[in-house]
């Protein structure tokens, strides 16, 4: 996922004041606006422009996307640091409900969507975050501390980054994209009203060995030839521990297995899919050399006879 250089794309400088900003944004919309603008890729540069002046406009999102921006270097294609968007803490979007926005934008601020409270006494604004969540906890449950920043406005009116934490309780079988509630955890209510809740959108983290499809999970399984060929009986890792595997004669590379109900809990519970590898033993050594000679003399083999002449 590229960085996206907001400041650039609305062609303004970083610090711009919102009369300026309200301006660009004006100007670049009655240039590329689809419903006027002649340009081949008026619809697709118009997204971009309502994205940016969506986030700068914010003086949170704006404040979260400096932070994000200071890390990374200038110019496009530069990707962002590791972990850019994870933890930051903010209120609902401020942009229309409908809004066409890139994966960059919903990589930083989620999948919030506008709410709005009338009236003296009002129920705070919900807030809504990013975490990753290690696959081992989204298996069995965990209870975790968190760390989240957010941008909070002082006696002065800036923005100031604030950070706090809080211990949330992961359900075993929870999956990407889906959210935790923190009932009272938002923004504070006015004259009496109840606080808004916090939404905590998951996302799990890459594991070393397994693959992550909703509930079910892939793990690529190394077989060697003769395993794939003769069939055997072999160890596999599994969620639960290891679990011995019968390979079935004549197996071929990518090749897969499937062990029902071994992936995520839940109802119903999600599989594990077992990906084989064939992995050739190297010749590094004359009694390997000598072993691969014998076995081009004994089984004479074309593997590129289906390609045709």
């Amino acid at each position: 996922m590229e960085f996206k250089d907001y400041y650039d794309i609305l062609g303004v400088e970083r610090g711009v004041g919102d009369d300026e900003l309200r301006r660009a944004y004006r100007k670049l919309a009655r240039q590329y606006h689809p419903d006027v603008s002649t340009e081949p890729n008026a619809e697709a540069r118009m997204r971009d422009i309502n994205e940016a002046y969506d986030v700068l406009r914010d003086a949170e999102k704006r404040a979260a996307y400096d932070d994000l921006a200071a890390g990374v270097s200038a110019g496009g294609g530069h990707r962002p640091p590791p972990g850019w968007d994870q933890g930051f803490e903010f209120t609902s979007n401020n942009g229309a409900e409908d809004a066409d926005f890139s994966e960059f934008f919903s990589s930083l601020f989620g999948n919030a969507t506008r709410k709005r409270t009338r009236g003296f006494r009002a129920r705070g604004e919900d807030h809504h975050a990013t975490i990753e969540v290690d696959l081992e906890d989204a298996l069995h449950g965990a209870e975790r501390e968190i760390s989240l920043r957010s941008m909070k406005m002082d006696e002065q009116g800036r923005p100031r980054l604030q950070e706090r934490k809080l211990s949330v309780k992961i359900p075993p079988g929870i999956r990407e994209g889906q959210r935790i509630r923190l009932a009272g955890q938002g923004m504070a209510g006015y004259a009496g009203g109840g606080a808004g809740d916090l939404y905590l959108e998951v996302r799990l983290k890459p594991h070393r060995l397994y693959r992550v499809d909703g509930r079910d999970l892939s793990l690529t399984l190394p077989v060697a030839p003769w395993e794939a060929a003769l069939g055997a009986s072999v160890t596999a890792p599994t969620p639960a521990g290891p679990v011995e595997v019968a390979i079935p004669a004549g197996s071929r590379n990518g090749g897969k297995l499937r062990l029902k109900g071994r992936g995520l809990p839940g109802k119903p519970p999600g599989d594990l899919y077992l990906e084989l590898e064939v992995v050739l033993p190297p010749a590094n050594t004359p009694a390997m050399q000598e072993a691969y000679r014998n076995l081009q003399r004994q089984a004479p083999f074309d593997p590129r006879a289906n390609l045709g002449r």
